[in-house]
């Protein structure tokens, strides 16, 4: 009897299997880079430099006009009880 001629082995990247393994974590390293690229060349919006007296003046015009803050009175009563507000 004759012995079996030994079979090579193929490479590991001929095997689709090994690539669908490697394509997973291949993805996630570009969405990164892509999301790290997307965050770096967007603006973010600025903020008044002025916020504070702006903010003074909103509370001011909210005291001085009392039913203004009628409706957020009722959704609060209501969230908080379920009942609505009679008034």
């Amino acid at each position: 009897m004759s012995e079996p001629k030994p079979t090579h082995a193929a490479p590991w990247w001929k095997f689709g299997h090994v690539w669908m393994v490697i394509a997973g974590p291949a993805i996630v390293v570009v969405a990164s880079f892509v999301t790290f690229y997307l965050a770096a060349s967007g603006k973010d919006p600025v903020v008044d430099e002025d916020y504070y007296r702006k903010g003074i003046e909103i509370n001011k015009t909210l005291a001085d006009n009392p039913s203004s803050l009628a409706p957020a009175t009722q959704a609060r009563n209501h969230a908080a009880t379920g009942v609505k507000d009679p008034r």
